[in-house]
């Protein structure tokens, strides 16, 4: 397994990207949605992560600056044929390790609340995420729910 920084070039990070964005409006009100397109994580305040096995696109992640003791993580997706085999864990490891880098105090998601994202609020939780509340410009939101990890 290869976590590379990616610069959003690639045509299988476009279409894992788009998969992404379609699979959170089949799950959540398009009000609810908070995945950036992919000329948003382009912003310098972003920075982005793909993660590949054998030359095949496994997941995606990101780390978005909110301040300079704050960060947020974003776009965390893993590619349909590469689940539960460790490919989240591991982008989620190179993601906190960055934030301590960068001496981040605490680091912030926001998913779904539904049952597609319960998945993914497990292994947030199992790397010691906690629910808090809304943060940054996010509002309370039936449809979403928010962690913290302090570092």
């Amino acid at each position: 397994m290869e976590i590379k920084l990616d610069d959003l070039q690639g045509q299988e990070i476009a279409y894992l990207l788009q998969e992404h964005m379609d699979d959170m409006h089949t799950q959540s009100p398009a009000e609810s949605v908070h995945a950036l397109g992919i000329e948003a994580l382009r912003s310098p305040d972003i920075t982005f992560w793909s993660v590949w096995i054998n030359r095949s696109l496994a997941g995606c992640g990101a780390l978005k600056a909110l301040s300079p003791h704050e960060g947020e993580i974003k776009s965390m997706k893993t590619s349909s044929g590469f689940l539960r085999r460790g490919v989240a864990s591991a982008l989620l490891k190179n993601i906190l390790s960055e934030a301590e880098r960068r001496q981040y105090k605490t680091v912030y998601l926001e998913t779904g609340s539904m049952d597609h994202f319960k998945p993914a609020c497990e292994l947030y939780e199992r790397f010691g995420f906690e629910p808090c509340s809304p943060f940054g410009n996010y509002q309370e939101d039936p449809n979403s729910l928010f962690f913290s990890k302090k570092l």
